[in-house]
């Protein structure tokens, strides 16, 4: 079997609501979400999200391989970019080729990924995040009611503009998900995007662990600050998860030898076998291991073949335009299924008339305020950045009325 090409596509994901954290909001709710195919010589195609940024350059790397060989390939994409550089989007696009690749792997095999990579259970524990720093309170309870629904026991909310705010909010979603769970207490995480100092994460934390019991925070100050992570996690109760933005195991090594991080996490978009060797090393260090991303299906599989995967995040209960999985969720985890691969399906027809867009959004989540970590007082009204609608370039057409209501990710077999 040989590569013989690849493809992009970039289709939307549809929240219906605003959607954000503390540097910024999408207030149509709607993201792109770009897609890798990669084709062979025997007519199974790989699926792989994520950017494609130098794609022509990467692709060199695994132009007419066997796509069989996806570890080798990795190290060979990585290799490919030596010299400028694999960290940000180029890491992205690295992991889209190799997530292509062990679909491919895996449809070649006639098995779906989690039982080629040795996993045991398709079931993968998760808990809901609902990117909702620019919900109202009624918005907010509403969102993790259909959580609530789902069995999910355990949920992250942005913040960290405002102490009073996180903490009523937080206290409201508590409450949704005890009566969802019929009294049993649920697991409550705040997610502050690396929007405080070191002195600003410990003040906060503190302040909300008199009334709440957190059981992580996560990214608190830069991802680099491998010292100011390991005075957070000190300074603290709550366990520190970080490690979506970091592009590389190398990033890792510091913030582990520094004590720097509890939780460690990996972006979906960053392929699987990044996931794999970051889990080996967190293991080795007596860490456990937890899956970030909008659609993480790929690492779902990758999750299934660790020991020390904790839990794996649950965004929209909805996949983006035009892309089915084979997958499930209920009692509170991903329920994984049979198709050969990944379990995914494109409708390109569908994806080629969902985005409109030419380009990022002038501001949102992916631009950092200039405030961020030296802002003297709380937000107590939501920071205008955040607050406000910002233009976004992508079709705008809402969401179907059910959408709340639809299967996660299509449901049921392909």
């Amino acid at each position: 079997m040989r590569i013989t090409g690849y493809r992009t596509l970039t289709t939307v994901q549809r929240w219906g609501r605003a959607v954000g954290d503390a540097n910024g909001v999408y207030a149509d709710g709607i993201l792109p979400v770009p897609v890798i195919l990669v084709d062979t010589d025997e007519g199974i195609t790989g699926v792989g999200l994520g950017p494609h940024v130098e794609a022509e350059a990467i692709f060199a790397a695994i132009d007419g391989e066997d796509p069989r060989s996806v570890a080798a390939l990795y190290d060979r994409m990585l290799r490919q970019t030596f010299k400028a550089g694999h960290a940000g989007a180029v890491f992205g696009t690295i992991g889209a080729f190799d997530t292509a690749l062990w679909d491919i792997k895996a449809q070649a095999a006639g098995e779906p990924l989690w039982r080629l990579l040795g996993g045991r259970d398709r079931r993968v524990p998760a808990y809901a995040s609902g990117l909702d720093i620019g919900l109202t309170d009624g918005e907010l309870v509403a969102t993790y009611e259909r959580y609530g629904e789902r069995g999910l026991r355990a949920a992250k909310l942005k913040g960290g503009l405002d102490i009073e705010r996180d903490r009523r909010r937080l206290m409201l979603v508590r409450e949704v998900l005890t009566e969802a769970a019929r009294g049993m207490r649920p697991g409550l995480m705040l997610d502050a995007n690396e929007c405080w100092s070191r002195k600003q994460a410990v003040r906060h934390v503190v302040e909300l662990e008199r009334t709440l019991d957190l059981t992580w925070i996560e990214e608190p100050v830069r991802r680099w600050d491998a010292d100011g992570l390991a005075v957070v996690s000190r300074g603290v109760r709550a366990a520190v998860a970080t490690g979506e933005n970091l592009t590389g195991l190398e990033q890792f090594r510091p913030l582990i030898a520094a004590g720097g991080v509890d939780i460690v996490q990996t972006a979906a978009v960053w392929g699987v076998s990044h996931f794999l060797r970051v889990a080996a090393l967190a293991h080795a260090n007596d860490l456990p291991v937890s899956p970030i991303g909008n659609t993480p299906v790929a690492l779902l599989h990758a999750a299934t073949s660790v020991p020390n995967h904790i839990a794996s995040e649950l965004q929209d209960l909805q996949p983006p335009v035009g892309i089915a999985v084979d997958l499930h969720v209920e009692d509170g985890a991903f329920v994984l299924g049979d198709a050969p691969g990944l379990g995914i399906r494109v409708d390109e027809g569908a994806v080629a008339s969902a985005y409109q867009g030419n380009g990022p959004a002038p501001s949102g989540p992916h631009v950092r305020p200039e405030q961020a970590g030296r802002r003297l007082l709380s937000v107590t009204g939501g920071d205008p950045a955040v607050r406000q609608p910002q233009p976004h370039p992508v079709d705008v057409r809402p969401a179907p009325a059910n959408a709340a209501d639809e299967s996660v990710f299509g449901g049921g077999e392909l």
